[in-house]
């Protein structure tokens, strides 16, 4: 099964993307044949159980795990898996992590300081890359820490290796957060706790990975699980995707790289965002005398779909604390992550629109300071 080309102009693939041809077979099946309660004993519970067994088994394979440390879950379960996982360590326990983690970490720790806990963020270079060597000078007597696979804003990968080395000296379990690069890479290695997200390798929306290793002996986390289909389709969706990742990475990462090379030799003043280590299929950019959301209403109008600023905020005139832990221009910042399927085409055609949209902006924004100026006769 080829991938399904996405939408025309569709380039936020990192917020979600079509159904690739496994997920969207496999959740015909399991809506046909496991419908039924998988913990009855008859024959239609018996099929329904087998279902849910292979999807683990599936994601298993995928990330390097057991079937029976992995659990597919409603999306959104990294701050449930953070607060259940800190409750159980006792009073004051310690939380570490980056400066640059999704703002639900982010929310936890505050949280966490709020209740008398503590967190330990550890801050990042100007591609967004954490200090290794800090995150792990602060890891000693720590109850878990959290670290990214690569930034869900700049696509910067993260010291994993370092990271997790420190950790198990340490004894300090490691969550690490895979949402942006599961079924676009290779699963991460070193972690007690392993989180991803469906959408981000064409599975269905709204369901999520949670891994933890049987030797930390995790605590109840009562997380919502996803519904049969749904997970059926998640699992199969990240065998589909990983097979297919390999041509689609190389191919992803020649054409953010042409993007990269096109946009700041065709249009002035734009900085790239985040390092040379990133994502393949992920690139950012910030624009000076420009709004991120002008730009994203632009060139939907041109027929392009992208992203502005930081993903998990919902407020888009805040600014993103991605880019100010980066200590990088926080306004005029877009996202463009290219999902399976796209197309030479479409490429080609968002580079010219981004330069037309960019000078129409600044054109209008210009005029309408002009007009500001002009006095009243």
């Amino acid at each position: 099964m080829s991938a399904p080309a996405p939408p025309a102009g569709f380039l936020d693939a990192a917020s979600g993307q079509p159904l690739n041809p496994a997920s969207r077979e496999a959740w015909s099946v399991a809506a046909d044949a496991g419908w039924a309660d998988p913990a009855r004993l008859y024959r239609e519970g018996r099929r329904a159980a087998l279902l849910a067994d292979s999807a683990r088994e599936a994601v298993a394979s995928c990330i390097g795990a057991r079937p029976d440390e992995v659990s597919l879950v409603a999306e959104g379960a990294l701050p449930a898996v953070i607060r259940a996982w800190l409750a159980s360590c006792g009073p004051s326990p310690r939380l570490v992590c980056s400066a640059v983690e999704h703002s639900t970490v982010l929310a936890e720790a505050d949280d966490l300081q709020a209740r008398g806990g503590r967190a330990s963020i550890i801050g990042v270079d100007r591609t967004g890359r954490v200090d290794a060597a800090a995150f792990a000078e602060a890891l000693p007597g720590a109850a878990l820490a959290v670290l990214q696979a690569a930034n869900h804003e700049v696509g910067t990968r993260q010291p994993l290796h370092e990271v997790a080395a420190a950790s198990a000296d340490a004894g300090v379990p490691l969550l690490i957060d895979a949402s942006v690069t599961l079924g676009r890479e290779d699963a991460p290695q070193g972690w007690a706790i392993l989180v991803g997200r469906a959408s981000t390798w064409g599975g269905p929306p709204g369901v999520g990975v949670v891994a933890v290793r049987r030797q930390w002996h995790a605590p109840p986390l009562d997380l919502a699980s996803a519904g049969l289909p749904a997970a059926l389709a998640a699992a199969r969706g990240l065998e589909w995707a990983n097979e297919h990742r390999g041509a689609d990475a190389e191919q992803a990462r020649a054409w953010t790289d042409l993007i990269r090379a096109r946009v700041i030799a065709d249009v002035p003043d734009v900085a790239l965002l985040g390092s040379d280590d990133r994502v393949g299929y992920l690139t950012a950019l910030s624009c000076l005398f420009v709004d991120g959301e002008a730009l994203v209403l632009g060139l939907d109008r041109a027929g392009y779909a992208i992203s502005s600023g930081s993903s998990c905020v919902s407020d888009l005139r805040r600014p993103s604390h991605v880019l100010s832990a980066m200590g990088v221009l926080t306004q005029g910042n877009v996202r463009i992550s290219l999902p399976f399927g796209v197309t030479q085409d479409t490429v080609d055609g968002f580079i010219t629109a981004f330069a037309d949209v960019v000078a129409n902006v600044r054109a209008m924004l210009e005029a309408d300071d002009l007009t500001q100026e002009t006095p009243d006769d």
